[in-house]
């Protein structure tokens, strides 16, 4: 993958998004976007009270990061994003076709417990299994790399690196 793609880090809460975003926009030398930032303070406020969003809760915010992505098509860009849905996933590729999808996977004790020892984050580890129950994994058609969140996130992030290394650049 040589050219400049928008990658999309995606998965369930606790898998490190947020880590491995800024690492792999670092390392491949473009900026990076904090998906979390995208929300308007209603969706914060109904996951901070342990409501997990519904679909009209999260167009919005799948539509201003599709927007973020869209206005770094051809200059390449990381934007943290659960994206957990093929129709989530859908709608950013509608507003930014080409981009690729780093999707964060690993033990769901693994991630609970990560979850468990974050600190000042507005998801509650109470709303992993919703996240879990609505996961859709990358499918064969999806332009991009599931890799695995065990590890330091240096490792995950040279994981990361490699996988899309060997992305076609047409993807």
């Amino acid at each position: 993958m040589s050219t400049p793609h928008v990658v999309v880090v995606m998965g369930v809460a606790g898998t490190g998004k947020t880590t491995i975003g800024p690492l792999l926009a670092a390392r491949l030398g473009v900026p990076y976007a904090e998906g979390d930032d995208f929300h308007p303070q209603a969706n914060i406020t109904k996951m901070s009270a342990g409501t997990p969003l519904d679909d009209d809760d999260r167009w919005p915010w799948l539509d201003a990061i599709g927007a973020w992505a869209h206005g770094r098509a051809g200059l390449g860009g990381v934007v943290s994003c659960s994206a957990l849905k093929r129709s989530y996933r859908d709608r950013l590729r509608a507003a930014a076709p080409g981009v690729v999808f780093v999707h964060l996977t690993g033990d769901r004790a693994l991630i609970e417990n990560r979850m468990s020892h974050r600190q000042g984050h507005f998801m509650p580890t109470a709303l992993l299994d919703s996240q879990f129950a609505t996961l859709q994994p990358l499918q064969p058609d999806e332009a991009g790399v599931a890799v695995d969140v065990a590890g330091s996130p240096e490792e995950i992030t040279e994981r990361a690196v490699t996988a899309l290394t060997g992305l076609p650049d047409s993807a």
